[in-house]
């Protein structure tokens, strides 16, 4: 039976900021669109946040039937990802003060997105007497064993952190089936509380259109080759590679020089090299700063418009759980050429809808690059299969999945309160 109300708990990120930039990213995404769709179902959803202005009101309506509760834990103001341990009692306190102005009973369930939220989330399901679904997105252990050189390692905290939220969560949504494979292989997690259901992709919004009006709407020349990324300037994205990648096909093939452009879309994070200035210097030193063009963060369909514009996406990744951005670009026709790390094998389909590097070289880059930006032939191919593929995965679709997951963590919920109380 579905649930009537869900407590959604996201401490570190809102689902009403733009991704791209800060914290915000694939896992707004995910929260906007399954909320939104089981409110078409006649779910209501609470999405609870932390407050970063005091200019923020209590709560807002994200879409008809969610409601975006922030929630006061620290200072009004945006702060690092290692600051939030320190703000989780006050969230926690929070979150059950709203509770407790509703009768008993008023949340069915609560959905927790990312470690920190784990942690509320299992306070507030003893609390409540009601069951945990958590979603990681991001794992520690996974990151630390493939970090991009100069990045931070996750600290013990998080991964300690992780290790409690998945012996208390009731069940454990992941990405992919690897991701699930991760939790019982890395975390010790019980295999029958692991569900995985794949995320989606809006397929009104994504859809293929004219290369010509796209460039033409961002500036791009008629006849380039673009090369583009789009996510957040951290290292673990790894816009590096593509820009060391487009420097070593201009040594190899110098008179494109005049038609390349390497379009960066995305803002600073809130991780280890953050600062565009430092991707900005880079295409200085690689001598490619006139084929680089930076663009800030793209709300809704100036991003379709970008992934029409480019020849390929490319999602170069030290670690993915899914990679929503390569399954946007393909169901816009674009190619994409990703890492063959985390969830991107699922999300991009190998020599039918992209291509799958194995590694982060700059010479094995630039060819996989080459090979779809520079042969029309493959190109084309590939763009048709991209969106065959990424249709394949709906928001709807993962909608249903989440709700069959619901289902089966408030049964097991229920046996083991039984169990308990015989």
């Amino acid at each position: 039976m579905w649930p009537r109300r869900v407590a959604v708990l996201s401490v570190h990120t809102s689902p009403l900021e733009q991704p791209g930039t800060g914290d915000a990213g694939g896992m707004n995404v995910y929260i906007t669109h399954t909320a939104t769709e089981m409110a078409r179902r006649g779910i209501s959803v609470e999405v609870f946040t932390r407050a970063t202005s005091s200019d923020q009101p209590p709560a807002a309506e994200l879409a008809p039937g969610v409601l975006v509760r922030h929630i006061p834990a620290g200072p009004f103001e945006p702060l690092a990802r290692d600051e939030l341990p320190a703000q989780l009692c006050a969230f926690t306190s929070g979150v059950l003060r709203t509770e407790a102005f509703h009768e008993p009973g008023y949340y069915d369930l609560i959905h927790s997105h990312y470690w920190l939220s784990g942690q509320v989330g299992w306070l507030a399901r003893d609390r409540w007497g009601v069951p945990l679904v958590h979603t990681a997105h991001t794992l520690a252990k996974v990151k630390n064993a493939a970090l991009a050189d100069g990045d931070k390692p996750e600290p013990r905290t998080r991964v300690i952190g992780e290790e409690q939220v998945v012996a208390e969560a009731d069940c454990l949504v992941a990405n992919t089936s690897v991701e699930a494979g991760q939790l019982v292989g890395l975390y010790g997690a019980d295999p029958n509380a692991v569900r995985t259901v794949s995320p989606g992709v809006d397929v009104e919004r994504f859809t293929p259109g004219p290369r010509a009006d796209a460039r033409r709407r961002i500036g791009v020349p008629a006849d380039a080759i673009v090369l583009a990324f789009v996510g957040r300037i951290q290292p673990l994205k790894a816009p590096d590679v593509l820009l060391r990648a487009a420097a070593r096909l201009l040594e190899r093939q110098p008179e494109l020089a005049g038609r390349l452009v390497v379009l960066v879309v995305g803002g600073p994070s809130g991780n280890g090299l953050e600062q565009p200035r430092a991707l900005r210097d880079l295409a200085v030193s690689l001598g490619i700063e006139k084929q680089t063009v930076f663009l800030p963060p793209q709300p809704g369909e100036e991003l379709a418009t970008v992934y029409r514009a480019a020849d390929v996406v490319a999602v170069p990744s030290y670690n993915e759980s899914f990679g929503l951005v390569a399954l946007e670009a393909q169901a816009c026709g674009t190619p994409v050429v990703a890492a063959e790390v985390g969830g991107l094998p699922v999300a991009v389909a190998h020599r039918e809808s992209g291509l799958l590097v194995p590694s982060h070289a700059d010479d094995d880059w630039a060819a996989a690059l080459a090979d779809v930006a520079l042969r029309p032939g493959l190109r084309e191919a590939l763009a048709v299969n991209a969106v065959r593929h990424a249709r394949r995965f709906s928001w709807s679709r993962t909608t249903d999945a989440l709700l069959s997951t619901y289902a089966a963590a408030a049964d097991s919920f229920s046996a083991l309160r039984s169990e308990v109380a015989v």
